[in-house]
């Protein structure tokens, strides 16, 4: 995948969706008119909430609700005894690592990520994802609050 695709990653396939709608980690964020226009994926790694995708309608982009939505996620996690957010993105695309730095997300070293995450990047390098181009974030969850107008 070339960096020119990165913001035209698809959605998952439908069965891959509703994995996550089943194990309740997922939320739609919704427009005035309730249709969805933007969402966030998330799984478990290492203990930690990860985030696995987040992606927002271009026409509703620069309006914080990606933001919510991971303040959401912090929001969730801390609720579960969480004491963090995971993610892998690319360091240097805008929308990617300096966003999520924005957010609070910090670069972690490698000695700083678990098993899991380790092997989560191993496989996104196996997929064609360049090592070099691809950081794992942390953010603690503390002082997380919950965004309007989510649904599960």
């Amino acid at each position: 995948m070339g960096k020119s695709d990165i913001a035209e990653h698809p959605v998952p396939a439908a069965e891959e969706l509703a994995r996550f709608v089943r194990s309740e980690m997922s939320w739609v964020a919704v427009g005035d008119d309730d249709a969805p226009v933007g969402f966030v994926l998330v799984d478990v790694v290492d203990g930690l909430a990860h985030v696995e995708q987040v992606s927002i309608d271009p026409p509703y982009a620069r309006r914080g609700i990606g933001s919510a939505l991971i303040d959401h996620v912090g929001s969730w996690a801390a609720g579960r005894g969480m004491e963090a957010l995971t993610l892998t993105t690319f360091r240097d695309v805008p929308w990617n690592g300096p966003y999520y730095a924005r957010l609070g997300f910090k670069e972690l070293g490698d000695a700083e990520r678990g098993p899991e995450l380790t092997e989560l990047m191993a496989d996104e390098a196996r997929h064609g994802l360049d090592p070099a181009e691809r950081v794992a974030m942390r953010r603690e969850v503390a002082g997380d609050r919950p965004a309007a107008r989510l649904e599960a």
